[in-house]
């Protein structure tokens, strides 16, 4: 993605940085040669962004463009609105009062250029407050009462800027450039930007190293120049044309404020806000189920009021499900009444809702992966030795596991695909693995995830290196049909 950078006066940009056009702002609303250039990154440095001045709409139109601007104006007027400046104050408030308690003033002006400080100690304070409120340049007020609180945070127009703070900018808006954008005239087949979340210190993360390299060589080849992101990238996700979540996600995490950060700015992203909501909660899960007569073990949602029908209605051992249980946590099987009224007061606890199922006892778990509606792989997930579930952790925090056997789609029992392709719909149009059991020739089935394991040398052990590509031409196609959808002006 080629970079421009916006100013009222090329003068107030004293620095040329590889691959990076300087253009002023009237120039960029007027010349019609960048309102038909496709692909690009502005960064907005003007001096003004009130309300329909030459600054709001050169990020107002640069949306309307395709392109992608640092600051939007979602980001603008957030900055304006006190109710959420404040609520900025309350998230990052232990932060805040860790990294300026010692300070001896009762005021101080944070300045943030591409999300960093001068100050090393600031760093940490300098990221979040670019992740919250994404501009190239942010200058942030704080005053001290009994505590410090955040009064007001603007962006710094270029012309701004001390002169003593010139030095360290360059610098840091060189490495920014060096690593997220390209040239216009240098030759690369990539098309679009496609940023992908993991977490590398993870133990049970969806995806191994060797599958997240051939996923981004995938993404390459059918014309994405990938990148690897992490948690503290929250703030680039405007950089992108998609976003490809291989983290374990949840709602109440990075994960899903990412999801919705995506969306809201327009990027293709896997996995969607939606499915992330539906699939992370057994709840939902077995409620769309039932509503819609797919095959599911007798199931009952749990309340303080209906304890007492679990086991005359699903009989013993039973299973108890937290409702956002993920990698057999928060899952588990229960031998007597006693046992059971106690795990349901603990369960209980934590959320007014959970799950319970009859136990299904099988040698293995059906997995069938799911996209955009069609099936893309089975497995047989078998259960770990001398366990009754796929995953066995234990007491010092080890966990083991069954092994996989991977099949061809067309290989596996028709009424488990069928099955599966009926409860992935259900949760909406992404990427999905839905776990099964067999029963008398029939599929039950046990959950849907959002966030399915894809791992170099089991998922992909039929499909191979194909597998990859289906799924990063089926990205492809949907950023393709969203850009092409913009309006051209």
């Amino acid at each position: 993605m080629s970079a421009l950078i916006v100013v009222s006066d090329p003068d107030d940009w004293p620095s040329s940085l590889p691959g990076v056009e300087v253009v002023s702002g009237r120039n960029y609303l007027t010349d019609a040669a960048y309102s038909e250039r496709r692909h690009t990154r502005v960064f907005n440095l003007s001096r003004s962004y009130r309300y329909q001045s030459t600054g709001y709409y050169v990020s107002l139109l640069a949306a309307a463009r395709g392109h992608r601007p640092l600051p939007s104006v979602t980001t603008i007027q957030d900055m304006r609105s006190l109710t959420i400046v404040r609520s900025v104050t309350d998230d990052l408030d232990d932060l805040v009062q860790h990294c300026l308690g010692p300070i001896q003033s009762d005021h101080f002006v944070l300045s943030v250029y591409f999300g960093h400080n001068m100050a090393q100690r600031y760093t940490r304070l300098a990221l979040q407050l670019f992740n919250l409120f994404p501009a190239p340049m942010l200058r942030a007020h704080f005053v001290r009462d009994d505590r410090w609180r955040l009064v007001h945070i603007k962006p710094i127009p270029a012309s701004d800027v001390p002169d003593s703070h010139w030095p360290y900018l360059i610098d840091v808006a060189t490495r920014h450039f060096a690593g997220h954008t390209r040239s216009v005239s240098r030759p690369k087949a990539a098309q679009y930007d496609l940023a992908v979340l993991h977490d590398p210190k993870a133990e049970d993360a969806p995806s191994n190293e060797r599958a997240l390299r051939k996923f981004t060589r995938a993404a390459e080849q059918v014309g994405f120049d990938a990148s690897m992101i992490d948690k503290d990238d929250y703030g680039r996700i405007g950089e992108f044309d998609a976003l490809f979540i291989r983290e374990t996600t949840a709602v109440n995490h990075h994960t899903f404020r990412f999801s919705r950060r995506a969306a809201a700015e327009g990027l293709v992203v896997i996995d969607d806000p939606e499915s992330i909501v539906r699939c992370t909660n057994k709840v939902y899960l077995a409620e769309a189920l039932l509503r819609h007569h797919i095959a599911l073990p007798r199931t009952l949602i749990v309340h303080r009021g209906n304890v007492d029908q679990i086991a005359p209605a699903l009989g013993l051992p039973c299973v108890l499900k937290q409702p956002d249980s993920s990698f057999s946590h928060g899952v588990v099987k229960v031998h007597s009444q006693e046992e059971l009224n106690e795990r349901v007061a603990e369960l209980l606890e934590k959320s007014d809702l959970l799950v319970a199922q009859e136990f299904l006892p099988t040698e293995f778990d059906w997995r069938i992966g799911v996209f955009a509606g069609q099936p893309l792989w089975a497995c047989r997930y078998h259960m770990a030795r001398k366990h009754w579930q796929i995953v066995k952790h234990g007491g010092d925090g080890s966990h083991s596991y069954g092994k996989v056997e991977s099949c061809a789609v067309e290989n596996a029992p028709k009424a488990i695909v069928r099955a599966a392709v009926r409860a992935a719909r259900l949760m909406g149009n992404g990427l999905y693995g839905v776990d099964l059991k067999e029963v008398r020739r029939k599929g039950i089935v046990i959950e849907v995830n959002d966030n399915p394991n894809i791992d170099a040398g089991y998922e992909d052990r039929i499909l191979k290196d194909e597998l990859y590509l289906r799924i990063m031409n089926g990205f492809l196609a949907r950023v393709r049909a969203r850009t092409e959808g913009k309006v051209r002006l």
